[in-house]
């Protein structure tokens, strides 16, 4: 059928009630189609863009062709930085940055980060899926942008070096470790000796190839996809950060969607995260073996002399006052007394 015919056809009633099930936002007027841009950091083999390219897939069936979401990965539309001035102007339509990223707009919104804070994804999904969570997408919404409910996974951030395997807080003295554009992340190295740089992640292979840095840190999946393998020889389990992306909606353009056509897509995109955060759990089950493979060689430190050091630091009494007494308590809600 013509897209004339239809239109005719809805106009004279005669097709008006299916297609208020199949596209609520259509009346007397086919709706245009509608395109629409999401980056991201990340490759296509990531389990984020695998699931992402189902919902989007599952978003433009449900709207009848007329809402198509277009996954831009890998850094193709520019770093970090870049996306988030591009989402915060309407240019992109979505972007998934870590919480790490964000801060510059939502200054408590890190606060998952805060490190060696959470024990396990009990506590990560019980905060992020409560009132730490909505605390977080509050502030979002307050500066322009729509955050989904559903925070996909990045995980635990691990850390790797290419010169000597680190086991006490005293093995990092010293070490240059890229960490993301995060004072958070700068903060917390900081405290624990290291010699923090922060850079974008399209930089990480280079610099680690070319020792303008010696370590870095994130989690296996990015490890493996990122093939960090390459360039670093040691693996160190040390879970001091849990991270996640935010699948946030640029305002400009979000808003500009019919509502019942918002709603197929924030249920669509809500439910690939949760598929998400399993494809992750099922990786970290198996990526240790994988990487070791490779040539990685992996041990495990006791997180407790990291945590101390982080405490006599004053590290945990500084991010309270920065994050302020509201957050710091939603935190502490899941994780227990903090510093």
């Amino acid at each position: 059928m013509s897209a004339l015919t239809r239109r005719t056809l809805v106009k004279a009633g005669l097709l008006a009630a299916p297609a208020s099930l199949c596209m609520p936002w259509v009346s007397s007027r086919a709706a245009a189609k509608i395109v629409m841009k999401y980056g991201n950091n990340l490759p296509l083999t990531h389990p984020l863009n695998i699931r992402a390219a189902e919902a989007a897939e599952k978003i433009k069936t449900a709207t009848g062709g007329d809402l198509d979401i277009r996954i831009f990965p890998n850094n193709q539309l520019g770093g970090d930085t870049d996306m988030l001035n591009q989402v915060r102007s309407g240019a992109i339509d979505f972007f998934t940055p870590s919480a790490l990223v964000i801060a510059t707009l939502v200054p408590a919104a890190p606060i998952n980060a805060v490190g060696f804070a959470f024990s396990g994804y009990d506590e990560v999904w019980a905060a992020m899926d409560g009132d730490l969570g909505g605390f977080i997408g509050d502030g979002i919404e307050k500066v322009g942008l729509h955050m989904m409910r559903t925070v996909w996974d990045n995980g635990f951030r691990q850390l790797t070096t290419s010169g000597k395997p680190v086991a006490t807080p005293e093995d990092l003295a010293g070490i240059k470790i890229r960490v993301p554009v995060s004072q958070l992340s700068i903060s917390l190295f900081q405290a624990l000796g290291a010699a923090p740089t922060s850079m974008q992640f399209s930089e990480v292979y280079t610099a680690l190839q070319t020792k303008v840095v010696d370590a870095q840190e994130n989690p296996l999946p990015i490890i493996q996809t990122a093939k960090l393998y390459e360039v670093q020889k040691y693996g160190m389990l040390t879970n001091h950060i849990w991270d996640g992306y935010l699948f946030v909606a640029s305002g400009k353009t979000w808003y500009r969607l019919p509502e019942a056509m918002r709603k197929i897509a924030e249920d669509a995109l809500n439910e690939a995260g949760r598929k998400q955060r399993d494809d992750i759990a099922k990786l970290n089950a198996s990526l240790q073996a994988e990487l070791e493979g490779k040539g990685m060689i992996f041990s495990r430190p006791d997180p407790a002399p990291f945590r101390e050091v982080l405490k006599k630091a004053g590290f945990y009494v500084q991010w309270r006052e920065k994050f302020g007494d509201e957050a710091w308590t939603r935190l502490e809600k899941y994780v227990g007394k903090l510093g």
